[in-house]
């Protein structure tokens, strides 16, 4: 029953969400706490893997997710899910694709899309912030601030703003993986 609810599950969220990995992430995270096969903290854990390894985000989620629930067979039918809508709308717009682009009313479908994605990537990320950071769950809970995570954070993002104004780019995103897990081992131990 897992492996059937694990495949429906990602196949329902790899044909309704656009914009790849991130817009997918608020999708995964709804599904994934209503049936209970993650708590947040694990969720956001998983998030962390997923960025780390190579692969799309996506994939990599449907894939640690899956093997989480149902070991190996889980884990290709919760991929198989995630990437079976991608995979034949991909199929089919290369078909049509120069015809396709062409008719207004694609043209105005996937300009209405992206504000939509944004806003999708937006949330997952006050969400995420809110949880992980501030430690918010709800309003009678309160907040209980990580403070080494908020440090961590903000090593981070002067990392990023002071890259921009010193060498006039952005700092790879390998090395700010490197330097963030380097700063988990410093503040949270092995």
């Amino acid at each position: 029953m897992i492996y059937i609810k694990l495949f429906l599950n990602f196949l329902m969220i790899g044909a309704v969400s656009f914009g790849g990995g991130y817009g997918m992430i608020s999708l995964v995270r709804e599904v994934v706490i209503s049936n209970g096969w993650l708590s947040e903290g694990e969720l956001m854990s998983f998030i962390a893997v997923s960025e780390s390894t190579p692969g799309p985000l996506a994939v990599n989620m449907a894939t640690f997710v899956g093997s989480s629930q149902g070991g190996l067979l889980g884990s290709f039918l919760a991929t198989l899910g995630v990437v079976l809508p991608s995979f034949v709308i991909i199929l089919l717009i290369a078909a049509m694709l120069r015809n396709l682009l062409k008719y207004a009313g694609v043209k105005a479908f996937l300009s209405g899309v992206r504000p939509c994605v944004v806003a999708l990537i937006l949330a997952t990320a006050l969400i995420m912030l809110l949880g992980t950071l501030l430690g918010f769950s709800d309003v009678e809970a309160g907040f209980s601030p990580d403070i080494k995570g908020i440090i961590i954070f903000v090593l981070l993002a002067g990392t990023g703003i002071a890259s921009k104004k010193l060498f006039k780019k952005s700092v790879s995103p390998i090395l700010m993986i490197a330097i963030s897990a380097c700063l988990g081992i410093a503040f949270y131990g092995l």
